[in-house]
Parts: C-alpha cells; structure tokens; sequence
C-alpha cells in the first residue's frame, strides 16, 4: 500500500509572509525535503533569489505567519483586521476642532 504525500502540491508553490523575513514578503517553495515524519520546504524570495532558507511546511498551515500566494499589503492587513480586531482609537476626532 502506497503512502498517501504530505503536502503533495507544495514544490512551486508561493507564500506571502505576515511579516518580512530578510526585507522580503513574498516566497516561492523551490525544493521540498522528507525527513521522517516531518516535511521542509526550501524557501526562495520572489525578488532576491539570494535570501533562500528551509522551514518545516507544516508551518506554512499557521495563517498568523503565511498567507497562501502572493498578498498584497492591503490583503495582509485585511486578514490580520480579521485575526486580530482593535478597539476604536481614544483620540478625540479633528472635526471637533474649530
């Protein structure tokens, strides 16, 4: 019986991080490692292919770090309003000022 490949779809794939790593947001999985029961990918970013580094890929599973393709900012912020709703600022409003 064959064993079923975890994360199967993961060479190719691209990654936009929640916050830089080395400067840069966007990544790309060029390579994928098993070792045992854990699976590395090899991370390369979008516009530096010198900043490349090997994480477990389950991590790319956490959505507070990595957001499946490439996120705008706009959509990063979107996602982390959701994940993390604030209060409405104290500050007073500067229409109150004449």
């Amino acid at each position: 019986m064959i064993k079923k490949q975890k994360f199967p779809y993961l060479v190719g794939s691209k990654w936009t991080a929640t916050k830089k790593v080395d400067g840069w947001r966007h990544f790309q999985v060029v390579n994928r490692k098993n070792q045992g029961k854990w699976v590395y990918a090899e991370m390369v970013a979008a516009c530096d292919p010198n900043v490349r580094f090997w994480m477990n890929a389950k991590l790319l599973q956490d959505g507070f770090q990595w957001q499946a393709g490439w996120q705008s900012l706009k959509e990063i912020e979107a996602v982390e309003s959701k994940l993390f709703p604030t209060l409405e600022s104290e500050t007073p409003s500067n229409a109150s000022q004449a």
